[in-house]
């Protein structure tokens, strides 16, 4: 793993943009909204983008954050303890009204554009979502010229869903309301090539995914896990992804392992800290100021995480 150099960025979009354009150290963090950052952002200038994007709109707003610290719910669920375990707090998809829904599709569409226009041909996004929602991320990516290159799927058993009838599981004791949760879409999508996928490797050093060896090709199937309690301990996000898993995603997005990987909601930094494991350059995004925080401190240590003790 090469040494990480790190570039810190507090304030306005101008600082950020100026930051940019300095001298590319591994990794550069931003404390600034996404789309603000986007629309200063060079045309052609970043080689993939791996994220997992809020999909309440509202959960990570003070007010539904502090309703989730204090254990009283709001948009986040708290599930009951299961078999002795605690379960994590996840947010209320099932509950998102039909005004949601649209308020949803308008942001990945607002997503998309400004993604289309920053990124370079054939360069991926490689996006997290669920069965639930993926068709509200993914048509307005379709829509606004990306193509659709399948999904990567992630294996991972949780204690989500499964639950009988809420207040009536004795009197319902055999019906599940959704099934147990299984398994993670990530959407992939892919900005049109320059002609001949060779030629725009050539020129862009994009178009396809780096395979895992000569004689192993990336697949679209990734056995995982939820995320381990070390990798929390780290770095206490709601919604933090595994290292095993996102080392290899980030991996594949460039593949020749040159250019730039961009989270434009990196939370508290999992992405940019698998893409210095595997010495690859990344921009991190995150508008909230204590989980950037938490990013500055945490991207090093996962970055050191030993995931094959896992």
């Amino acid at each position: 793993m090469k040494s990480a150099k790190l570039k810190i960025v507090h304030g306005s979009v101008r600082e950020a943009q100026l930051a940019y354009n300095a001298k590319p150290e591994l990794y550069r963090i931003y404390n600034v909204d996404a789309f603000e950052w986007l629309a200063t952002c060079a045309d052609n200038s970043i080689h993939a983008v791996v994220t997992d994007p809020p999909y309440g709109l509202i959960e990570y707003t003070d007010e539904e954050l502090a309703k989730r610290k204090n254990g009283i719910g709001g948009v986040w669920r708290i599930p009951p303890a299961f078999d002795g375990h605690k379960r994590m707090p996840v947010p209320r998809f099932t509950v998102l009204t039909e005004s949601d829904k649209g308020s949803l599709r308008s942001f990945f569409a607002r997503l998309s554009q400004a993604l289309y226009r920053v990124l370079v041909p054939g360069a991926h996004v490689i996006i997290a979502t669920n069965p639930l929602l993926s068709y509200l991320v993914y048509e307005p990516f379709i829509a606004s010229g990306f193509e659709k290159r399948g999904e990567v799927i992630r294996l991972v058993s949780t204690l989500r869903g499964g639950d009988r009838p809420k207040n009536a599981h004795k009197e319902f004791s055999d019906v599940t309301v959704m099934p147990k949760s299984c398994w993670e879409p990530w959407g992939l999508f892919r900005k049109p090539c320059e002609g001949r996928v060779q030629d725009n490797l050539r020129k862009w050093k994009t178009g396809g995914l780096r395979r895992i060896s000569k004689d192993e090709p990336f697949k679209d199937l990734i056995d995982s896990h939820p995320t381990r309690k070390a990798e929390r301990h780290i770095a206490p996000h709601p919604s933090l992804k595994p290292q095993h898993f996102l080392r290899q995603v980030v991996r594949a997005a460039l593949p020749l392992g040159e250019g730039i990987i961009l989270d434009p909601f990196m939370g508290s930094g999992s992405t940019m800290a698998a893409a210095v494991a595997c010495g690859l350059n990344s921009i991190g995004l995150e508008s909230n100021r204590e989980y950037f925080g938490l990013a500055v401190s945490a991207i090093p240590k996962l970055a050191h995480v030993n995931v094959e003790e896992h």
